[in-house]
This record gives C-alpha cells, sequence and structure tokens, in this order.
C-alpha cells in the first residue's frame, strides 16, 4: 500500500552535518503530516521534528536551532537537515507519515526503516 524509504545516514565527525530524505509512495490519498523520530540504545523513541500540512513545525527541545524538517509536496518528500551535530545525536532515526490512503477514509502512521546516524567525538 505505501512504503516511506529513508536515505541520508551514516557516519559523520562532531560539528558537521546531514540531510536525511524520505519518500512516501503507493496509494496515497494525501499526507497529513510527517515527521522524524530518533532511538538510540537503551533509550525510548523519541520525536525530533514534525511538520504538518500547513507546514508548521515542531521541536525536540533538544535540537532546537540545530535540526530544520521541511517537505516536497510534490514529491511527498520529507527532509532533515542535521547542523552541529553532537554525539549525543547518535541514533537510529525513522520517518513516520500519517497518511490517508486512496479509496479509504481512515488514517494511518508509517514508518520507514529507519537510517542509522552515528557522530563521532
Amino acid at each position: 500500500q505505501v512504503q516511506l524509504v529513508e536515505s541520508g545516514g551514516g557516519l559523520v565527525q562532531a560539528g558537521g552535518s546531514l540531510r536525511l530524505s524520505c519518500t512516501a509512495s503507493g496509494s496515497i490519498f494525501s499526507i497529513n503530516g510527517m515527521g522524524w523520530y530518533r532511538q538510540a540504545p537503551g533509550n525510548e523513541r523519541e520525536l525530533v521534528a514534525r511538520i504538518s500540512s500547513d507546514d508548521s513545525t515542531r521541536y525536540a527541545d533538544s535540537v532546537k536551532g540545530r535540526f530544520t524538517i521541511s517537505r516536497d509536496n510534490a514529491k511527498n518528500t520529507a527532509y532533515l537537515q542535521m547542523n552541529s551535530l553532537k554525539s549525543e545525536d547518535t541514533a537510529v532515526y525513522y520517518c513516520n507519515a500519517a497518511i490517508q490512503l486512496r479509496w479509504r477514509g481512515n488514517i494511518f502512521n508509517f514508518w520507514g526503516q529507519g537510517t542509522q546516524v552515528t557522530v563521532s567525538s
């Protein structure tokens, strides 16, 4: 039905930058919102950033001023620009999208496969 494909993770030195992307495809009628979550070993999965259909955004306090979420509606794609990376940003990052399917009125949450971000000190 719907697939979210992530890319852009990798290894970077502290202070460096990465940009993650997440593209949704499939039987999509509309995307209500998209977001990025992360999970480090021993920690709960936490919200990093989210962007709504009207482009309003919210961020975790720990990433405010360093990360920026954006979206390209024509491409069903969300991005996460990560600057001034710190070792504590090391985690698996997961894309999430709230999507209304074609032929159905229901809205479902879909998750990407996860991409590893490792920040070395």
